[in-house]
């Protein structure tokens, strides 16, 4: 048992306390997952806490279609530790529905089971339903090959992913899922009714995501350079469609759309500029550097990696007008590259608004070591009794603060202290409230005294804790730039 290396004091209105490391084993004490849903820009869970969600991808784009069939409880007590309590999990419309009306309820059980083992251990689960390429014909996944008519032709060249979007018989194919030709989006539709029906009542149910990055068609070149509104007019009813579908199957799970994937390259979206009928609805985003991704799977010189600062910029102020728009919250589900400078750029600009991100993406064991791991497990509040205010968190020396507006809640504020970022200990030092939690707990958690706002801060004890992000940052260091590595382009 190690020892509290100081009691707690409290001076000139600052409660604080130094706390020993905790063993990596450990697992945190967090409130056990709860009921999530939509409020304005914000994602509550059962308590009414504002939860921030750190998380990863795990997708299995092949047959069984589930990876956590061969993952580990000791893969999930992984996540648990380093702080993630949210998984994008891959689901197949294919795996779901691999033949026409036959819902297959093997695998609805393989995902529940999966639902309830990441739910055991403080993690929500947001069930994707995933595509690529949309459908084997192409050498893609998502759409079972039954549910689309048209074929490549005779003769005609694949590419590959991503290229593989523009072959005209693909497109012919996209066109077929937005008119809903022979059904397919009903079929799509009953799919995920009989997923939602599955999970009813599963608190770890983050959502249900209803398709991951769809292409637009025949239309896409009108979504260049400035979106396509005709098109995400159809798509939004189609979204609106499938929707009304998983509604009917379980009141209560969010949904999620997705803009289009010309977002990917910079498009913004037109999604909510028609009324979205259903008030549980949020948004799956994706923020990739493209020009890195492209210096990767294009051949093109590494150089130009230095435009991914631009580009990062462009798709953060194409989520903020989204959010302005609507009035619903964002979850950035996608995002990866092994240099940490190009995950800093999404995790900081994402914690500095208090959005939460899913990581792609993770197959099991323990990658969260090195840098990778210093950007990935942070600091930072899961579930906030009250409005949050401003997060700052510094990966390089662990200085962390926070400031929220407290409000009525069952439940205290709860804040995962890094596993990787204090190896002698850390100090916390509230103002305004009062630390709950035992000591070295991995969860810290805060009971404000009254109204005023609380500021909650964590750092190394040889540090003062004022290493802390300039305005408008919300990583300290060297800012938000991001630079080339390595990675994927979208999934």
């Amino acid at each position: 048992m190690r020892r509290l290396l100081a009691i707690g004091v409290a001076t000139l209105g600052i409660a604080a306390a130094c706390i020993p490391a905790v063993a990596a084993a450990d697992p945190p004490q967090r409130t056990p997952v709860s009921q999530v849903r939509v409020e304005g820009r914000t994602l509550v869970d059962g308590h009414g806490r504002a939860l921030l969600l750190h998380g990863v991808n795990n997708v299995d784009k092949e047959a069984p279609y589930l990876t956590w069939d061969t993952l580990k409880a000791a893969d999930a007590d992984v996540l648990a530790r380093h702080g993630f309590n949210s998984v994008r999990l891959g689901v197949s419309f294919d795996a779901l529905m691999p033949e026409r009306d036959r819902i297959d309820t093997d695998y609805l059980d393989r995902l529940s089971g999966v639902v309830d083992l990441l739910g055991s251990r403080g993690i929500y689960v947001l069930l994707d339903n995933h595509q690529d390429s949309l459908g084997s014909p192409w050498g893609g996944n998502g759409f079972p090959a039954w549910s689309i008519e048209a074929r490549p032709a005779p003769g005609e060249n694949n590419p590959g992913f991503p290229m593989n979007y523009l072959m005209p018989s693909m497109n012919k194919g996209w066109d077929e899922v937005w008119n809903n030709t022979n059904g397919v989006l009903d079929k799509l539709g009953t799919a995920l009714a009989a997923l939602a029906a599955k999970v009813n009542g599963k608190p770890a149910v983050l959502g249900i995501e209803v398709l991951n990055e769809p292409w637009p068609g025949s239309p896409y070149l009108s979504c260049f350079p400035l979106g396509c509104s005709d098109f995400d007019k159809k798509y939004q009813a189609a979204l609106e469609k499938v929707t009304t579908y998983i509604r009917d199957a379980n009141a209560a799970v969010p949904v999620f759309w997705e803009p289009n994937v010309t977002w990917n390259q910079l498009m913004p979206s037109n999604l909510g500029k028609q009324p979205i009928s259903d008030p549980n609805v949020a948004f799956s985003v994706h923020d990739y550097c493209i020009p890195s991704q492209l210096s990767i799977y294009s051949g093109l010189p590494g150089w130009v990696a230095a435009l991914c600062p631009a580009q990062h910029d462009r798709t953060w102020g194409n989520i903020e007008a989204l959010q302005a728009r609507t009035n619903r919250p964002a979850l950035v589900t996608e995002f990866g590259d092994v240099d940490p400078d190009t995950l800093k750029a999404t995790v900081s600009r994402a914690d500095g608004r208090n959005i939460g991100w899913q990581y792609w993406h993770y197959n099991g064991g323990d990658p969260f070591q090195g840098e990778v791991g210093t950007q990935l497990v942070r600091t930072y509040p899961q579930a906030t009794a009250g409005v949050p205010g401003k997060l700052r968190f510094n990966p390089t020396g662990g200085d962390f603060e926070y400031t929220y507006q407290p409000r009525p809640s069952a439940k205290p504020t709860e804040i995962y202290v890094s596993d990787l970022h204090y190896p002698g200990g850390y100090v916390s030092e509230v103002k305004g409230g009062r630390v709950t939690s035992a000591a070295g707990a991995r969860i810290v958690t805060v009971q404000a005294d009254g109204t005023a706002p609380v500021t909650v801060r964590i750092h190394r004890p040889d540090s003062n804790g004022n290493d802390l992000p300039t305005s408008g940052s919300a990583d300290a260091g060297s800012g938000e730039s991001g630079s080339g590595g390595t990675g994927s382009l979208g999934s």
